[in-house]
């Protein structure tokens, strides 16, 4: 076909991108979780009918969920193709992690589009859901050393064959969680966010015509592939390497590494994770597909201008070991992929910043914390709260780091304390920045946050599931690390803190009694004695730094009014430039 005028590509891509946004809302506005309804845990794309690759994402959802969906939708492709082949009205479920997938909390609907009768291209749609079995309420179990101790796993079946809903998938699914009027909703929202695509997606094939729309599919592609072998081409060529830890995967107390050797060969980028730890006990093991998704991420972040399809990682290629705990099979645990994956991204932006820190920025708090508190009402109906919690992102070369975000790996919300507050019994005593929490630096580190929570039910069970409690987010550039996490629980003796730092499970509380998150903030960039004194003066002024942190971190000093001492400054810094 003739090429596609710049004009009517553009509208196209307006169009596809809008079907997606459209998915992506129909879910949000209608799932009954909050980890969907508000938090925005789930996503929707637009996939190839023959390879399954990304072509379109919504830009509300997850963006790891898209990357590791590009693998979910070959896992359907491949499984149809043993099992008599596509066909019109079906609508595959399935939460393997290991087929395409990343914990099995997340469910995935894949539903092709025809055209003609042949596929067109396929619709997906993936939410995180409330509960799906397993050891521990709201499944991310940080003690679990098989999969099966984290929920049910079901690999690719139909939930709609030719059209026909199957009743019995739904209630195997019902029937395995502690919350399935909260399953049930989800579903169908999912459901009719798919069903809304696929009217969406007809429509605009009647309007363009189906060579046309598959045409502005393709160049969306092959133009994301050529701005992204431009900025590779852009980088010094050469390798460098990087370096971080998880504190313990749960089960023995060592730390994990996550490592990366970044090669630069003209237009072609190699990403080695060769010199990782190896596949551990506990359940911070990921799929290979969520180790490449992690990559595509951190790319997108860093080549921001790129569009987002997987076009973005034709000129890269990946180098992982089998037996690495970044490329796990059944029955390997990997509930807590969330918090490898965060890993993954600090890697490689530490890795970019030693050949390109003008485009680098530094770490985040580099934890979703997942923190579950779950019992039984009065009335004894369970009830069951789960939720992640934000912190301080990395600073860059334009400016400060963020306060109180989300994980790099989201376009996620951090669930409003007003929502959680009416949903359970609970009482949020404290929700604040955490001063002294970012990384200091030219450009100082967001700050995390301190949330507590009172339980006003009878009794509860706990767990956390978090990192950076012994390896705090680093800086680059010459920036400093940011507060490690911190997690403290009552007991009636007192306060204690998990013997693993950052996970625990079996936490039992009474009303009355509360539990505190202190998360990390972000790592700091540049010398944090090249930072501009007023600055500091300011963040002083509005508690993100405390007056001996002014001193001792950016050598800067304050007189009784606030206002900075010049000359003590001046001779503070210079002596310690001195040493």
């Amino acid at each position: 076909m003739n090429a596609i005028d710049p004009v009517t590509l553009a509208i196209l891509k307006g169009r596809l991108e809008q079907i997606a946004d459209e998915m992506d809302a129909t879910l949000f506005r209608s799932a009954f979780n909050p980890i969907i309804a508000e938090a925005h845990d789930a996503s929707h794309g637009i996939y190839d009918a023959a390879t399954g690759e990304t072509l379109v994402q919504g830009k509300s959802g997850l963006p790891i969920f898209v990357g590791v969906m590009a693998f979910a939708v070959k896992a359907v492709i491949d499984k149809a193709a043993k099992s008599g082949g596509l066909n019109e009205g079906d609508v595959w479920i399935f939460n393997d992690p290991y087929a395409g997938g990343t914990h099995l909390s997340d469910f995935r609907l894949v539903k092709p589009v025809f055209r003609d009768g042949a596929p067109f291209c396929f619709l997906a749609s993936v939410g995180h859901w409330h509960d799906v079995g397993g050891n521990v309420p709201g499944n991310y179990n940080p003690a679990a050393t098989e999969s099966f101790q984290e929920g049910m796993l079901i690999p690719p079946v139909k939930l709609y064959d030719r059209g026909t809903f199957r009743q019995d998938v739904v209630d195997i699914l019902s029937a395995n969680s502690r919350l399935p009027m909260s399953l049930y909703g989800d579903l169908n929202g999912q459901i009719n966010a798919l069903e809304l695509g696929e009217r969406r997606m007809a429509a605009l094939i009647d309007d363009y015509g189906a060579p046309t729309v598959a045409g502005a599919l393709g160049e969306l592609k092959a133009r994301a592939a050529r701005m992204m072998r431009a900025q590779i081409a852009g980088l010094p060529a050469g390798t460098v390497s990087a370096e971080d830890f998880l504190d313990n995967d749960g089960i023995v107390d060592a730390p994990l590494k996550i490592a990366l050797d970044l090669t630069i060969e003209g237009e072609r980028m190699v990403m080695d994770f060769s010199r990782s730890s190896p596949a551990c006990a506990g359940p911070v093991n990921i799929s290979r597909a969520t180790t490449v998704a992690a990559c595509y991420v951190a790319l997108k972040h860093i080549f921001g201008e790129v569009p987002a399809n997987a076009g973005v990682l034709e000129p890269v290629e990946f180098r992982i070991d089998e037996g690495s705990l970044l490329s796990v099979g059944p029955p390997k645990p990997v509930g807590g992929y969330t918090e490898t994956i965060l890993r993954l991204i600090d890697v490689v932006f530490q890795a970019v910043a030693k050949i390109a820190p003008d485009d680098a920025m530094a770490c985040a708090y580099g934890t979703i914390n997942a923190l579950s508190l779950a019992g039984h009402r009065a009335d004894g109906q369970r009830w069951v709260m789960f939720s992640f919690f934000g912190g301080g992102h990395g600073a860059h070369g334009a400016g400060d780091g963020l306060n109180h975000g989300n994980a790099p790996i989201s376009t996620a919300t951090i669930p409003p304390l007003e929502i959680l507050e009416a949903a359970y019994p609970v009482r949020f005593t404290r929700w604040a920045l955490r001063p002294d929490s970012g990384g200091p630096g030219t450009y100082r580190g967001g700050l995390g946050a301190v949330y507590e929570i009172e339980l006003m039910e009878r009794a509860a069970e706990v767990f956390l599931f978090g990192e950076r409690g012994r390896h705090p987010p680093p800086g680059v550039a010459g920036g400093e690390a940011a507060a490690a996490n911190r997690f403290t629980y009552q007991q009636d003796d007192g306060e204690h803190r998990p013997p693993l730092a950052s996970k625990m499970v079996g936490i039992r509380l009474s009303r009355g009694q509360r539990v505190r998150l202190e998360t990390p903030g972000g790592g700091g960039y540049g010398p944090p004695t090249a930072r501009d004194p007023e600055a500091v003066r300011r963040d002083v002024r509005l508690g993100y730094v405390g007056r001996e942190a002014a001193r001792s971190a950016y050598g800067v000093v304050l007189a009784d009014d606030g206002t900075v001492d010049g000359a003590a400054t001046a001779a503070l810094r210079g002596a310690e430039a001195a040493q």
